[in-house]
């Protein structure tokens, strides 16, 4: 137990950090922003915010309990998720599948360090298809744009 309370603080201290405002940085939040994008009737998104890891995962069920209802792209938006673990992988991989089998399309974005160290080890590109993991919201949105026009949903 005391081993296990030692690794949850090593990991959750790992998304911390502490760095200067920049006009670089600014520039790079423009495409992570929300504020003022028109999300398509063909596209919804979800957001995880905070470390998804062992204890939260279940919290993903605000996606599948609405499974039927979604539209034919979901994205999940991880831009203030901090930390994953084999578990928030596991819970990705299985909406993923779902997501899937009903004929949608999962596209994930924003991922911090060590989030995306995590996907990108867990081969979960593989999953979902790397053009599926973009750098921000707005790449995203262009993606699902692109996804829609050549599928042309079932649903």
């Amino acid at each position: 137990m005391i081993l296990a309370s030692l690794l949850f603080i090593a990991r959750v201290s790992d998304t911390t950090t502490v760095s200067q405002v920049t006009v670089d940085y600014l520039e790079d939040g423009r495409g992570h922003s929300l504020q003022d994008r028109e999300i398509p009737d063909y596209a919804t998104i979800f957001r995880i915010h905070g470390p998804f890891l062992f204890g939260a995962t279940d919290k993903i069920s605000a996606i599948t309990e609405k499974m039927q209802t979604l539209p034919p792209i979901v994205l999940i938006r991880l831009r203030n998720m901090t930390a994953i673990d084999a578990t928030g992988i596991f819970a990705l991989e299985e909406v993923a599948k779902q997501l899937h089998a009903s004929g949608r399309t999962l596209i994930l974005c924003g991922a911090r360090e060590q989030p995306a160290e995590m996907i990108h080890h867990a081969e979960f590109a593989e999953v979902i298809g790397r053009e599926n993991i973009c750098q921000n919201v707005q790449t995203a949105l262009v993606r699902a744009e692109v996804v829609f026009k050549a599928n042309k949903p079932k649903i």
